[in-house]
């Protein structure tokens, strides 16, 4: 049997693009996208529509290991760019929007951008972005919106600096297009940003390999069956919308976009297509279960994936309430989706509500595609903790989707991937049952609704103001956002003027994405630190936890 190797008949490189040329010949005239009141394509219409796109960029000069990056919300332009730049040969950056123009003009630069989509809201944010920039610009293509009549940012100005519009590279496109498939299953598809970073960007790279074992994943662990209706909550650009663009291609599902959540607008939209399945942050769900209005407009199940921050059982027993059906699983953008999940259990259903609500806070096991292991290990022995849900350590993990690396860091690549794991640098605990809760971020994330931020950027931020001697940032639980930043601030001796909390949180505004400012800026005469002289963040989250305690009761 050693004369039986791969060949070119069994081993083509996988990639998750192929899913929409099946999808245009199996549900060719089942409906792909619907957005708005006018806008309805089908799959057909949707791989022609890629097609030509791709056709043009490469007409443009655009190939293979060239960055392209997209700045748009959750609209049709935003779901066929996920197709249409890598069928081109190109890398697809999609860019948060909620970001600064600072930042949007770092990442810019780093990825080395060659083309930029824009959202026509965002036309302002991106050509400030390039006027930053002191490397050569990315060209820029306008998107426009036409169930949006008369709105977005882009005047007269802004739309000079565009070489080119979304539907210009359409009409152009060649609708027989031959895609440039993979050379290699390890040649890079996307790159996604981990945060709104600024001076140390973390570009994560993936492969076509692990787009596509996360996309076929993700069906399965969440049972997404054939022709499902999805309504996009989650931002595409958060890790490609958690590879559900490629998912849905491939279940030939209906796609019903959505450019901001409003809640009566969500729930509308669930009754007038039928929608059988979201995704969405904690946060999100707490909106949706909140709202008086909710409860008699879910008149069909709808099957709920939350993700990003532990949702409170409170949260989940309200929604289930209404009628979504919750799943919770784990994931990071260095792993392209959710790679670990609260897998149900029969025997459970048969427990009381409150009880069903707890077991679905925790993370839970990892998911049947790719993944040969996960793990809470010790970080200084590197050896596994005991499974006794009390005992501590740092999440680990190896499969098949996990990051090539990052883009330019070489260091911070080898620290993250190590003796074999991607270390996460998250702390949790193994319960007897093997099921994994995570019980702490890693100490330098906050996650609020759904958004990363770094403390150390938000600390050298509040650092330059010319007030401030020592500040450390940690996460204050909230209701609503999950967590948010909260700055311990020590100023310094002999000032004639001291800022106040305001003013402090609106030097920040002007300084960073908004959801990045902290909401709350307590003032300490000094810090507390630790036996080594570094601050005790520890000490630090209980009293912003204390204060929500305090707040509460």
């Amino acid at each position: 049997m050693k004369e039986m190797k791969p060949c070119a008949a069994n081993s083509p490189p996988l990639t998750p693009l192929g899913f929409l040329e099946r999808a245009a010949i199996v549900y060719g005239d089942c409906t792909s996208i619907v957005y708005g009141s006018n806008t309805v394509y089908t799959w057909r219409e949707t791989n022609i529509r890629c097609l030509r796109v791709a056709s043009s960029l490469s007409s443009l000069g655009i190939g293979k290991s060239d960055v392209v990056s997209v700045l748009s919300p959750n609209t049709p332009a935003m779901y066929e760019l996920q197709f249409a730049v890598p069928m081109s040969g190109a890398i697809l950056n999609n860019i948060n929007t909620r970001l600064d123009a600072r930042t949007v003009s770092v990442l810019l630069t780093h990825s080395e951008s060659k083309l930029l989509f824009v959202d026509v809201f965002f036309c302002s944010l991106a050509v400030e972005a390039i006027a930053m920039m002191t490397t050569d610009p990315p060209v820029l293509v306008f998107v426009a919106d036409k169930e949006e009549e008369g709105g977005g940012d882009a005047d007269v100005a802004d739309r000079n600096k565009f070489s080119y519009t979304y539907d210009d590279l359409i009409q152009r496109g060649d609708p027989n297009f031959k895609w440039i498939r993979p050379e290699s299953e390890w040649d890079p598809v996307v790159l996604n940003y981990t945060s709104g970073t600024t001076s140390a960007p973390k570009g994560v790279l993936h492969c076509h390999r692990g787009i596509y074992v996360m996309s076929v994943d993700s069906l399965i662990d969440w049972t997404v069956p054939k022709n499902p209706v999805y309504l996009w909550i989650v931002p595409i650009f958060h890790a490609n919308g958690w590879t559900y663009p490629w998912g849905i291609a491939a279940v030939g599902g209906t796609n019903v976009c959505l450019r901001k959540v409003d809640v009566p607008l969500v729930y509308r939209l669930i009754r007038d297509h039928g929608v059988t399945h979201m995704c969405g942050a904690p946060v999100v769900l707490n909106m949706l279960s909140s709202t008086q209005d909710s409860q008699p407009l879910l008149n069909r199940p709808v099957n709920f994936l939350t993700a990003g921050s532990p949702p409170p059982a409170a949260v989940i027993l309200r929604a289930e309430s209404i009628g979504f059906v919750i799943s919770h699983g784990y994931g990071l953008t260095e792993t392209a989706g959710v790679i670990v999940s609260c897998a149900w259990k029969p025997q459970w259903n048969h427990l009381p509500a409150s009880d069903r609500a707890m077991l679905k806070t925790r993370q839970g096991v990892r998911t049947v595609g790719g993944f040969s292991e996960i793990d809470v290990v010790d970080p200084e022995s590197g050896e596994s903790i005991e499974r006794d849900g009390d005992t501590v350590g740092e999440i680990v993990m190896r499969g098949s989707s996990i990051m090539l690396g990052y883009l330019k860091d070489p260091i911070g690549t080898e620290k993250a991937l190590k003796n074999g794991w991607l270390y996460t640098g998250d702390v949790g605990v193994i319960h007897s049952d093997g099921y994994l809760e995570i019980k702490d971020r890693s100490k330098d994330i906050i996650i609020t609704g759904g958004e990363n931020v770094n403390t150390v950027e938000v600390e050298t931020v509040l650092y330059t103001n010319p007030a401030v001697s020592e500040v450390a940032v940690v996460a204050r639980p909230d209701e609503f956002w999950g967590e948010t930043p909260c700055a311990f601030v020590s100023l310094k001796s002999g000032l004639s003027t001291k800022p106040t909390e305001k003013e402090l949180i609106e030097y920040c505004r002007k300084m960073m994405p908004r959801y990045m400012v902290p909401k709350t800026v307590l003032f300490m005469n000094e810090l507390p630190k630790t036996s080594t002289g570094k601050f005790s963040k520890f000490l630090l989250k209980e009293i912003a936890k204390n204060m929500v305690d305090e707040t509460v009761s």
